[in-house]
């Protein structure tokens, strides 16, 4: 295995720990798309671009946007609920 490989799943099982080990939601959002970015350079390195283009677009656009929204509305059906 060429160390670069090596270097890039290490980066990719640190990533996914982090992401686990966070008890914050908003963090947790935060650290997700900083492991999909792992996973898009673990995928360059492997000479998949077609799966890093797929992952760049659903783990660091698509999901924590998503998740944001639904944050925000959680938050504000509280907010309503409370007063």
């Amino acid at each position: 295995m060429v160390p670069l490989q090596s270097i890039a799943l290490l980066f990719v099982a640190a990533g996914g720990l982090a992401v686990v080990l966070a008890r914050d939601i908003v963090r947790q959002a935060i650290l997700f798309s900083l492991y999909g970015f792992a996973l898009v350079v673990l995928f360059l390195v492997f000479q998949a671009p077609d799966v890093a283009l797929s992952a760049l677009v659903v783990s660091g656009i698509a999901y924590p946007l998503v998740l944001v929204a639904a944050i925000a509305r959680v938050r504000e059906r509280q907010r309503r609920e409370q007063e």
